[in-house]
């Protein structure tokens, strides 16, 4: 009897430890959406703009810089190596379970790409950060008193191939589908028209300035022009595929090369061609933006011995400009949660991806995908993958698993030109429902890694 009461109260503290911090998180976001309340209006959205771009530039670098380089050595780079497999890992599994959401819900032809990348690519930055530091913040958490500074150097270690993926993989997978576009002949010249699109909070909350990155052909149908064949579309309506790829060979051609393009044509076959002139038109020059800045400088001062003794000793000549950052990297938190809740106060906007297609979407990444994920991190920690003995590893680990779809999907659905108020809707019911799943998980997890104690 004694043993079944001692089991209930363990169960109830485990419990209680994994709902404060999201009751905390919660509050935060409380009062970014009361404030940014269409009724109230206390604070405009373009301070939320301003405040997302702090956040963006100063306060997460700050918090990167201050946490990561002190935890970092060569050593725990190689034994982290499972941190930004497990991202991948997570993205891949999403994606299957995307594609069956697509195969099973139909949503409409032009959704089905957004359907599969929507599910499978989750918010690996701010949100687990945030869950990070509110667990961390009482001296009696469980996972002990290096919980903050190792919490946030294996988030912002995972950071990177995130950046990777979203440039690469989700720009690309978000490309318009050729029946977006109408396009109109005038005069033999061919123009496109993109549908209307709003700007929403959320395309600014993890990528401020994100109308400056346009270019010609960001919201155009890029690799549909390039690869599907357009042999049943008549020959005024021809996107000049030609002209495409040979604008890559200008900038040869100003060079001064004499070699004739017949000669490059047969060196060069056509399909390796079109592959080169993809990943020319990839903006993977937005990898560099100031987090993934942060993060690579400190993994460089942190592997340099003397450089790390500077920066981050506490008798080193620079120690007041990392006590300086540590104090600015404080408002990192509550300014992510009041951008969410200013985001959540303009409410979902009209979607056509269709109810049975969202719901089936937030079941997916929320319930199916996190479920998924224990069974992986057991199995690599049966198979000795992880760090033995290091909770807040595996903690940080099921995190990327849990979180709702980033808001970053967002940001680059307005670059695009696609899926703007989808995206937008999807995002808000998300973050609805991640309440209760995230209360679910975290006691799950609580449950699952204090057994190791």
């Amino acid at each position: 009897m004694d043993s079944f009461q001692g089991s209930v109260s363990s169960a109830g503290e485990n419990a209680v430890a994994a709902i404060l911090p999201l009751l905390k998180l919660i509050t935060l976001t409380l009062f970014g959406l009361v404030l940014a309340h269409s009724k109230i209006q206390l604070v405009p959205k373009s301070t939320y703009k301003i405040l997302s771009k702090l956040v963006f530039v100063l306060f997460l670098p700050c918090l990167i810089f201050t946490n990561l380089g002190p935890s970092i050595t060569l050593h725990k780079i190689i034994h982290w190596w499972f941190i930004p497999v497990n991202v991948i890992i997570s993205t891949a599994i999403g994606c299957f379970l995307g594609w069956l959401v697509a195969l099973l819900c139909r949503p409409p032809k032009q959704f089905f790409r957004f359907t599969i990348i929507v599910t499978a690519f989750g918010n690996t930055g701010n949100i687990p950060l945030a869950v990070v530091e509110t667990v961390c913040h009482s001296s009696d958490n469980a996972f002990g008193s290096d919980c903050q500074s190792n919490g946030v150097a294996y988030v912002s270690f995972s950071q990177w191939v995130s950046v990777i993926l979203a440039y690469t993989l989700v720009y690309h997978m978000m490309e318009p589908p050729l029946e977006y576009y109408e396009i109109v002949d005038e005069g033999g010249e061919i123009e496109e028209v993109p549908l209307d699109i709003s700007r929403p909070l959320l395309v600014e909350a993890e990528w401020p300035g994100v109308e400056d990155q346009e270019t010609e052909h960001s919201k155009t149908p890029f690799i549909a022009r390039l690869f599907n064949s357009l042999s049943g579309m008549s020959p005024s309506t021809v996107p000049d595929i030609g002209r495409i790829e040979e604008e890559a060979d200008e900038g040869i051609e100003e060079e001064g090369q004499s070699s004739p393009k017949s000669l490059r044509c047969l060196a060069e076959p056509r399909m390796v061609r079109k592959i080169r002139v993809v990943a020319e038109r990839t903006p993977i020059n937005h990898i560099l933006q100031p987090p993934t800045i942060a993060s690579l400088l400190t993994i460089i001062i942190g592997l340099v011995p003397v450089l790390k003794k500077i920066v981050y000793s506490s008798s080193g000549p620079l120690e007041f400009i990392t006590d300086s950052l540590q104090i600015i990297s404080e408002a990192t938190v509550p300014s992510v949660m009041l951008i969410l809740g200013g985001m959540l106060a303009e409410g979902p906007k009209e979607s056509s991806l269709g109810l049975r297609t969202t719901i089936g979407i937030i079941i997916a990444r929320l319930l199916v995908l996190p479920a998924i994920g224990i069974g992986v991190i057991f199995l690599a920690d049966k198979w000795h993958l992880l760090i033995s003995g290091d909770l807040m590893y595996r903690f940080v680990l099921l995190l990327q698993f849990t979180t709702p779809s980033a808001i970053l999907l967002g940001a680059i659905a307005s670059l695009r030109g696609y899926a703007v108020r989808e995206a937008s809707a999807l995002l808000f019911w998300q973050h609805v429902c991640a309440v209760a799943s995230f209360t679910l998980y975290i006691i799950v997890y609580m449950e699952i890694l204090l057994s190791y104690i």
